[in-house]
Parts: structure tokens; sequence; C-alpha cells
């Protein structure tokens, strides 16, 4: 049986501790939904196609990811992809609390549901989306945040508005 999970977030935008947590979860599973939610109240910095077409250039070639986009609860997401295994990535304490949170609320919405923590690379503990959004609003370089390929595209649509 293949073995399949979600990997759920804003991507706002797509770091290099996001690309380890897939090249993680690739060694696990058999395939990885990397579902970019919608919230309709907050304003992404980048649009939904635009994080899309970041994580293509880091995913784009590997057969096994799916990106998909999707509004709604994560119990309703595990139900479509029909799998039952959700995957976050944890860096420091606060993530952990954050995230048992988000799973004891969910877990009332399905209870069937499996959270699967992975600890954030060492070297990548500092990374986030708001580090580079932080760095893109005061002009410092955003290289240890992101891949290559997704700095160049940042920078050239940065250099576009």
């Amino acid at each position: 049986m293949m073995k399949k999970c979600v990997f759920a977030g804003t991507f706002d935008p797509p770091t290099l501790g996001h690309k380890a947590l897939i090249e993680e979860c690739l060694t696990l599973f058999d395939e990885v939904v990397v579902a970019i939610m919608v919230n309709p109240a907050k304003k992404p910095y980048f649009s939904v196609e635009e994080r899309k077409e970041m994580l293509a250039l880091d995913f784009g070639n590997e057969p096994r990811v799916r990106v998909i986009d999707f509004m709604g609860t994560v119990a309703e997401l595990l139900e479509k992809e029909d799998t039952k295994i959700y995957v976050r990535g944890i860096r420091n304490g606060v993530d952990l609390d954050f995230e048992n949170a988000n799973f004891y609320a969910s877990r009332k919405l399905d209870s069937s549901f499996t959270a699967v923590y992975l600890p954030c690379p060492q070297e990548l503990l500092h990374v986030s989306s708001s580090m580079v959004r932080n760095s893109l609003q005061f002009q410092t370089p955003i290289d240890e945040y992101v891949s290559e390929k997704v700095k160049v595209y940042i920078l050239e649509k940065e250099g576009a508005k």
C-alpha cells in the first residue's frame, strides 16, 4: 500500500526549512502533498500562484511531490487527499506547543489522523518565511533562507515591483 502524507502551510515564501522537510518526507513516504493553505483573512506577501511556482522550482521534477492549494480545515484536506498522515516541522518548543494545540483542535474534527513531527535540521533553526519577508522589506540578503532558484525568482519579482 502506498504511503502518502500531507505537509501544509502558507509557504510565503517556501524556505530552505520547507525544502529540507519535504526532502525528509520523500525518504519516508511514497507521495508528499504540499498544500498551500489559503486563509481569506490573511494577506500573504506572495500570491498562491507565485508560491506554487517557487515550490515547483525546487520540486517540479520530483513526481512524488504534488503541490496544491486548499481552503478549509486540515481534517477536510486529509479526507480529500485520502490520507491520515499530517507532517509538521518543529524548530523549537514554541513550534511544538503551537502544533500540539492545532493537533488537538483538528483531532476533534477527525480522530483518526496522525501528526508526524519532524525536527528541523540544526543549521536551519533560524530560518522562517517571516525572516525572508523582513529581509525583503529591509533589502537585506535572503541567501541563507531560500534556495538559489527561489532567491532568483523572488529578486526578479521584487525588481519588477
